[in-house]
C-alpha cells in the first residue's frame, strides 16, 4: 500500500496525535486488519460453552474485520481446542452448527479429522502419494485462558502472559473461574466512528468531567490516573468517600487506596473492566473505516454490587461516549484539521495506544499474509 508512515514522539510533551488520515483512510483502515489486528490476541468465546467433551462451537474471529472461520472443540479428555474451520482439502467449512460430535468430518467429501485437529480420514485417496502430511490436519491456533474467557490469535507477536501479565497481578485477589455470564446485560453497540476513536475516548481521562456528569460524581478526579505497561495501560478509578470500593488484600499494590474500578486496557482492543460486582469485557471491532461494533459481555461475581458505584449505568456511559466519539469522526474528516497535542497528565493512555499503533503499522507485512499460522497440533 502506498499509505505514508508517521511517528509519534516518545515525549509526549513533544509528541503529536495521531494524523486525522488514519482515522478516515480507507487504506489505512485495510492495512491495519494484517499489521494490527492479525498479529493480537483476540477474545474467543466463553469456555463454559465448550466445558463438555465432544462439544463443538464454530465462531468468526472478529466478525466484520478478520473474519476468520474458527472453531472451539472439547475432546474426550475435556482439552479445549481452538482450530480452522476451513477444510483442508478444499476449503469447505466443517463445522456448521453448535454441538456435540465424536469426530469432525466435512459434508462437501466426506474429509475426517479428530476433535484435536488431527486428520483421520479421506475417502478415494489411496493412491495420492506422500498422503495424508502435517498439512492435512486443520491448522490449530494457541488458545489461552483468563478466568472464563479465551483468547486466541493468528499470528500475536507478544506471548499471551506477557500481554495479561498486568490484569492477572492486579485482580489475582477475585475469583475469576467463578464469575458468571449475564446474558442479559450483555449487548452490542454500533458506532459511527472509527474504531480507533473509540479507543482514543476510552483511553484519556481528560473527558471524564465534561462528558460523564453521573460518573465524575462517583470518583475522585484527583487520584484517577494511568499506569502504562509493554502491551496495555490501566486506568485505577479511585473511588469518592461514600462509594463502593474493592475489598483489596493487604498486600495488593493499591491496598491503600479506595478503588472503585480497574480499567485495563490491552493491545489493540480489548477493554477489561472490573468492578466490585465483576467484569465488563469490551471487544471494539472495526466494520469499516467509519463504522465500529463494540460488545459489552457482562460477567458477575457479586450480583447485590450490581447497581451502585462506578460499574452502574454502564449504559448511559456508553450512550454518552458514543454521542461524542460520532462528533469526533466529524470533525477528523475536516481538510482543516490534521494532528493535535497531548495532555501529559490526562492522554496518557492515548499516547502509548497511538505509539503501539504507529509501531505496528510501521511492519512490514508478508506476500502471504499475516496471519498463517506456521504450526500444527
Amino acid at each position: 500500500m502506498s499509505t505514508p508512515d508517521f511517528e509519534i514522539d516518545k515525549d509526549i510533551r513533544r509528541a503529536s496525535t495521531l494524523p486525522a488520515r488514519v482515522y478516515s483512510d480507507p487504506e489505512y483502515f485495510e492495512l491495519q486488519k494484517e499489521r494490527v489486528f492479525a498479529r493480537s490476541w483476540q477474545w474467543a468465546g466463553d469456555s463454559a460453552r465448550v466445558k463438555a467433551p465432544g462439544r463443538v462451537l464454530p465462531f468468526t474471529l472478529l466478525e466484520g474485520c478478520l473474519n476468520e472461520a474458527l472453531v472451539l472443540t472439547s475432546d474426550e479428555d475435556g482439552t479445549v481446542h481452538c482450530l480452522s474451520n476451513v477444510c483442508t482439502h478444499r476449503g469447505a467449512i466443517v463445522v456448521e452448527g453448535e454441538g456435540h460430535a465424536r469426530s469432525l468430518r466435512c459434508r462437501y467429501h466426506g474429509r475426517k479429522y479428530a476433535l484435536d485437529g488431527k486428520f483421520v480420514s479421506m475417502p478415494e485417496f489411496d493412491t495420492t502419494v506422500g498422503f495424508p502430511s502435517e498439512n492435512d490436519n486443520l491448522p490449530a491456533l494457541k488458545l489461552e485462558r483468563l478466568g472464563p474467557l479465551l483468547f486466541t490469535g493468528l499470528m500475536p507477536e507478544m506471548s499471551f502472559e506477557d500481554w495479561i501479565a498486568p490484569v492477572r497481578e492486579r485482580v489475582s485477589f477475585m475469583p475469576l473461574d467463578e464469575f458468571v455470564r449475564d446474558n442479559a446485560t450483555s449487548q452490542d453497540y454500533l458506532i459511527n466512528a472509527n474504531w480507533a476513536l473509540y479507543c482514543d475516548n476510552y483511553l484519556e481521562e481528560f473527558h471524564i468531567p465534561y462528558v460523564h456528569a453521573g460518573l465524575a460524581e462517583k470518583l475522585d478526579y484527583s487520584g484517577y490516573r494511568t499506569e502504562r505497561f509493554r502491551f496495555g495501560n490501566l486506568q485505577l478509578g479511585i473511588a469518592k468517600a461514600g462509594e463502593p470500593a474493592f475489598e483489596l488484600p493487604k498486600a495488593h499494590p493499591n491496598a491503600s487506596e479506595r478503588v472503585g474500578a480497574f480499567y485495563f486496557w490491552l493491545f489493540p482492543n480489548i477493554m477489561f473492566n472490573f468492578y466490585p460486582w465483576g467484569l465488563s469485557l469490551n471487544v471494539v471491532t472495526p466494520l469499516a473505516v467509519g463504522r465500529t461494533k463494540v460488545a459489552f459481555h457482562s460477567y458477575v461475581w457479586n450480583a447485590s454490587m450490581r447497581d451502585s458505584g462506578m460499574g452502574a449505568g454502564l449504559h448511559r456511559v456508553e450512550m454518552e461516549d458514543e454521542e461524542v466519539v460520532e462528533s469526533v469522526q466529524r470533525g477528523v474528516r475536516s481538510r482543516l484539521y490534521d494532528r493535535g497535542r497531548y495532555s501529559e497528565r490526562r492522554e496518557v493512555g492515548t499516547h502509548h495506544f497511538h505509539e503501539l499503533l504507529a509501531d505496528f503499522m510501521r511492519r512490514p507485512v508478508t506476500t502471504n499474509g499475516a496471519s498463517r499460522p506456521n504450526s500444527r497440533a
